[in-house]
């Protein structure tokens, strides 16, 4: 497990330094990029689109781990839109507080 928890924090590192650097030279434009690629009907679009839902799974499966409760709720959009900034934390917090236990990791405390 830990070395599942030193893997989130590259992933969190590498993301959020590649973030900031494409930022800093382009500003926020992701999303007009992001939709035309989608619309483009290539394979830019094509992994746009896949990339996409799973954000969109993964959100939803953290509003159900917390039985659609207005925080779960709250923390799921913010991964579906943001990605690797908010999951990678959101699995580190949550492997702390289940104690390693993949079950309770993957299910919640219920």
């Amino acid at each position: 497990m830990s070395i599942f928890r030193v893997l989130l924090v590259a992933f969190f590192v590498i993301i959020g330094s590649y973030t900031t650097i494409v930022i800093a030279d382009y500003g926020f434009t992701l999303f007009p990029i992001f939709i035309n690629d989608i619309l483009s009907l290539t394979w830019s679009g094509q992994f746009n689109l896949d990339f996409s839902l799973y954000l969109a799974l993964s959100g939803i499966w953290i509003a159900w781990r917390h039985e659609f409760s207005a925080g779960g709720i709250a923390v799921g959009i913010a991964a579906s839109i943001l990605g690797m900034v908010v999951f990678a934390p959101y699995l580190l917090v949550s492997l702390s507080r289940a104690n390693g236990d993949i079950k309770t990791l993957l299910l919640g405390s219920k």
